[in-house]
């Protein structure tokens, strides 16, 4: 009888898992999709700079509009969509490596650790980078064949990729594995997005509860979501540079004559300092704020605060989680949400190269706060 149970409840879980990866998975290709034409734009704007008719000065808004307007002249509406397939079949290795490397880590932390059944922040921190910088490895290739993808209407005396396969094979022939995982380095140097999100996160939810004279868990969904977009806006801009340096790698390849750009990434840093100062490189940096803070509070104020599921797991977990895999992982919950507190938060929203490794880890990381 007991047996009956214990099968049945495995079957529940499996069928549970599945309906969650499908929601995330469609909620990511939804993501990816409708953010595509400003990931094109952040990604040209990062590696060439802004255009000849426009001043630094312009306002975000202005350089928005030009590049769509650019794009829709010489390329026509498909090139707004350019590097849009590498985004969304990186989607399925970046859940499958990103999920077992942060359990199995996990793991062997309470195996070492106390017998609470709890991490501390600092744990889940740990498991969060180890499984971004995994990720990272994994699919680097993917993001250096949608970076090319994007840049290529650009891109001058260069035969262009016809598909995703078309472009990993000629990078492997022409440049080698060094081609494949161009820009490696600064997507590792992102992973720390997650050590600098957390704790601005729980400092500002802090900073709320005792303002309003509360406690955290009982802070309102729309404070949750100001504590998660602004830790994430707040991490970005200082982990930012490593996006445009890895961008420039990525998008660089060999010339016609084997020439380099540049030859690796304190050269490109030097090179973006000496020609651009600071600014160079904080380029499209707009853009990339705006995906950030049209997401969190779109994501907090569907999930609403509904009863039964902890403060903290709302804002930790469901922030970073795609709208329909959140309800996927809230129908698991019992009515005094302990499973929720229990699983873990794993984002396939993708909106750019710029949540490939990095934001991986952060997305999971974000999910400690939730584990107190």
């Amino acid at each position: 009888m007991s047996e009956g149970r214990g099968g049945n409840g495995a079957r529940v879980m499996v069928r549970e898992a599945a309906c969650n990866a499908i929601a995330g998975g469609s909620a990511g290709v939804i993501s990816a999709t409708v953010l595509c034409p400003l990931d094109v734009i952040k990604t040209r704007l990062q590696v060439y700079g802004l255009p000849s008719n426009l001043s630094s000065t312009a306002p975000p808004g202005r350089v928005i509009i030009s590049g769509f307007q650019h794009i829709l002249k010489n390329e026509g509406l498909p090139g707004l969509y350019r590097g849009l397939s590498p985004t969304i079949v990186a989607l399925f290795p970046t859940w499958a490596v990103t999920f077992s490397v942060y359990n199995h880590l996990k793991g062997l932390l309470h195996s070492q650790g106390d017998n609470t059944g709890e991490l501390s922040v600092q744990a889940n921190i740990l498991a969060a980078s180890c499984a971004g910088i995994a990720t990272a490895v994994a699919t680097n290739p993917l993001w250096v064949v949608k970076t090319r993808l994007q840049t290529q209407g650009m891109r001058t005396g260069v035969v262009p990729y016809t598909s995703i396969w078309s472009a990993l094979r000629r990078i492997a022939e022409e440049e080698g594995i060094r081609g494949l995982y161009s820009g490696l380095l600064p997507s590792l140097a992102g992973v720390t997005h997650v050590a600098i999100q957390l704790p601005v996160y729980e400092n500002v939810k802090l900073y709320f509860a005792k303002r309003d004279n509360t406690t955290v868990d009982k802070l309102s969904p729309g404070k949750l979501a100001i504590c998660s977009s602004g830790s994430k806006v707040a991490a970005s801009i200082i982990t930012y540079p490593h996006e445009v340096v890895r961008s420039k790698l990525q998008e660089q390849g060999r010339a016609r004559h084997g020439a380099v750009h540049y030859t690796g990434v304190i050269d490109c840093i030097k090179q973006v300092y000496q020609k651009e100062g600071i600014p160079g490189f904080y380029r499209a940096k707009s853009e990339r704020c705006k995906t950030i803070t049209h997401e969190g509070p779109l994501k907090a104020s569907e999930r609403g605060g509904a009863p039964g599921r902890p403060a903290n797991w709302e804002a930790a977990v469901g922030a970073q989680l795609p709208p329909a895999m959140t309800k996927g992982a809230a129908a698991g919950t019992g009515d005094g949400g302990k499973e929720g507190e229990k699983r873990e938060g794993i984002s396939l929203s993708v909106g750019g190269q710029s949540d490939e490794g990095s934001t991986s880890a952060e997305r999971i990381g974000s999910d400690a706060s939730g584990h107190r």
